[in-house]
């Protein structure tokens, strides 16, 4: 039977979070290297780390992003958010759209008249229509999800 590694509550939420580092193996910066309060694996902490050496340190931001693992661009990135929102800036955002970019509330009244006018409408030929009219390619099955949800809308 094999060995199952006891798993790291730490880690774990760094990784719900979407903080957890893909890369500490990249940080060489000292302090990750011999303080048990630094941990590479926190990408937050990294970056913030990252940031205060350059400000209050005074090191050369190529030097500091590198041995923080990063590039220059991601470290002036860094700069602006801490600058722009704080601390909880650092945090990832969840990648992809924010809202609905394809079938947005024109295209889902477009849907849901034709629907109206001719019930007998499926998903493919729906979606081809939407193609005609608005130039958008969406698939089948999301033309069906948006039209649930605004049925879910109405009830």
């Amino acid at each position: 039977m094999a060995k199952t590694r006891p798993r790291n509550p730490k880690i774990d939420a760094l990784r719900h979070q979407g903080s957890l580092n893909a890369h500490p193996d990249r940080v060489r910066d000292p302090l990750f290297a011999t303080a048990d309060f630094f941990d590479a694996r926190d990408l937050v902490q990294v970056k913030y780390e990252m940031v205060r050496r350059v400000r209050v340190d005074g090191h050369p931001v190529s030097r500091s992003a590198a041995a923080f693992g990063f590039s220059r661009p991601s470290l002036y990135q860094a700069q602006a958010a801490l600058v722009r929102g704080g601390l909880a800036a650092l945090v990832p955002k969840k990648p992809g759209p924010r809202r609905a970019h394809k079938l947005s509330n024109e295209v889902v009244d477009f849907l849901q008249r034709a629907r109206s006018a001719e019930p007998s409408l499926r998903p493919p030929e729906l979606a081809r229509r939407v193609r005609e009219r608005f130039g958008r390619t969406v698939h089948p099955r999301s033309v069906e999800r948006a039209l649930a949800r605004r049925e879910k809308k109405r009830s």
